[in-house]
């Protein structure tokens, strides 16, 4: 059994960044305090926490003086400005592509437009990236873009892990509502990459297995994506989660992961699919 695998599967640059951030500030200080979880991949959190990376879910629960590490996906003014009053020490995890949504968040509002997202309600990343500008619009799906009413100026930006198709669904409807509208491609460049890379992969295998956490809103999107493709797609966590019975009858396997993946896990269940190609 023949096994591919997606030449850039797993952390992107961002999610590499901050995880060795919190690798390092927990070795030098012996521990820090992470609002929520960096990134959304369980097994990330839990290894950190084994060397002194601990996740709370208030600001309240850091003692005086520690060190808080902000997400990958952004933090909320609020969140920046409570943390200051209590002179914790902040060190900024937030991925520099997300940091300049921000700033065209900023700009596009500046210029007096009303500011929509094309996200997944609640979403860390999109929480924080509507928090740039007052009264801001989420919008995830064609449907609720459908319901929206006209609007004169907007800006539009998206969230940085958004599937191409469903933002240039959305952009179709929202050109028949706005009158002057201005629209900035936030999908990063990882995001897209990847994604071109499972159409071209899902289409030649018998089996397509994408890893990443079910709270990874860009696994899943990898997942659906795939799934289009090939519908013999399964998205795992972990190599516990793989089921021989998927591999009946298959010659050649493919693999992609999302961006919060290690590459220990990409590693381990590559192992197990040969293990069961060998019985």
């Amino acid at each position: 059994m023949k096994i591919v695998i997606a030449k850039n599967a797993g952390y992107c640059f961002g999610v590499r960044d901050a995880v060795d951030l919190a690798y390092n500030i927990a070795e030098k200080e012996g521990e820090v305090y992470m609002l929520g979880d960096i990134v959304h991949n369980e097994n990330v959190v839990s290894d950190l926490n084994i060397v002194g990376a601990k996740v709370v879910s208030s600001l309240a629960e850091i003692p005086e003086n520690s060190t808080v590490l902000f997400r990958a996906h952004g933090t909320k003014n609020e969140v920046w400005e409570e943390a200051s009053n209590r002179s914790l020490n902040i060190r900024d995890a937030t991925c520099p592509l997300v940091y300049q949504i921000h700033n065209d968040v900023k700009a596009l509002h500046a210029e007096g437009r009303k500011i929509i997202v094309i996200g997944d309600h609640g979403h860390d990343e999109v929480v924080a990236i509507a928090d740039k500008a007052p009264n801001t619009i989420v919008i995830s799906t064609p449907e609720e873009a459908n319901k929206l009413k006209k609007i004169k100026k907007a800006g539009i930006v998206s969230q940085s892990t958004q599937a191409m198709e469903n933002v240039q669904e959305i952009i179709a409807i929202l050109m028949t509502k706005i009158f002057d509208l201005r629209f900035v491609n936030t999908i990063c460049y990882p995001t897209k990459r990847n994604q071109e890379q499972i159409k071209d992969l899902a289409v030649i295998v018998d089996v397509m297995i994408i890893i990443g956490s079910f709270t990874s809103a860009n696994s899943k999107r990898l997942t659906s994506l795939s799934h289009k493709l090939n519908k013999k797609t399964y998205q795992v966590a972990d190599e516990s989660d793989i089921d021989k019975e998927w591999f009946t009858n298959c010659s050649i396997v493919g693999i992609s992961a999302g961006a919060s993946t290690p590459d220990y896990l990409i590693t381990n269940i590559k192992k197990r699919i040969e293990s069961i190609g060998k019985k």
